[in-house]
């Protein structure tokens, strides 16, 4: 069972990356009718919506893109800085979406930013404690399940309050882009949701993931009879 949920869980976290990379190259072509960059639409989205103290800068590396509320920082990829394409756009304009949500107080990424070093920690538990109980047998079966099952249970909460972050973030983007006239009615704003619509299954099998691991570790604590 073990090596089914491992290999089930890989395949589904396989096949979600493969699907963003796979939408987002088919629709990193071509350019926008209104011929902006990435990072021209992140600034006049940020401007419209008042928010004139948050850094747009690029980095090197594909799909890197993400907000920094901590710096007030919008960081996008060198593809998507420059590009032109509505792949580019569809990204520039998620990302303002996370820094709208923060100059709104929107409870979910409240919610996510705080949790994010007690995640921290929960990651560093499911890597190294099933090594530890392997190699020195200090850790009892149960103890091990105990610790395990909250670990992931603090990932899988943080990975469920993700998932209200991105698809509102998403849906911002898709209706700023199309109300400031940044991409065209028709095949670009189709491009704009067939990537982000991609990128958002991501999300959710990074979830379906940490609840198949929580409810694996859970299991034995409720039947309160497994010894391996």
């Amino acid at each position: 069972m073990i090596w089914i949920l491992f290999l089930g869980t890989m395949a589904l976290s396989l096949w979600a990356g493969w699907r963003v990379k796979s939408v987002y190259n088919r629709h990193n072509q071509g350019e926008v009718f209104s011929g902006l960059s990435g990072a021209e639409a992140a600034y006049r989205i940020l401007s419209a919506a008042g928010i004139r103290d948050v850094e747009v800068s690029q980095i090197d590396g594909l799909l890197g893109d993400h907000y920094d509320p901590m710096h007030r920082r919008l960081v996008l990829s060198r593809e998507n800085y420059y590009g032109r394409s509505p792949a580019a756009l569809g990204v520039a304009a998620h990302e303002c979406g996370h820094a709208i949500q923060h100059q709104q107080a929107y409870a979910p990424l409240h919610w996510r930013m705080a949790s994010v070093g007690i995640t921290n920690y929960a990651n560093q538990v499911v890597m190294w404690l099933p090594m530890i109980g392997i190699f020195t047998g200090l850790i009892r079966p149960m103890t091990g399940a105990l610790v395990m099952a909250v670990a992931w249970g603090i990932i899988m909460a943080f990975n469920l309050i993700t998932l209200p972050v991105e698809f509102d973030a998403s849906h911002r983007a898709k209706r700023v882009l199309g109300e400031m006239r940044m991409i065209a009615p028709g095949a670009e704003a189709v491009a704009v949701r067939e990537v982000l619509d991609a990128a958002a299954w991501t999300y959710v099998a990074a979830f379906v993931t940490s609840l198949a691991y929580f409810l694996w570790h859970l299991l034995p604590l409720l039947l309160g009879n497994r010894e391996e």
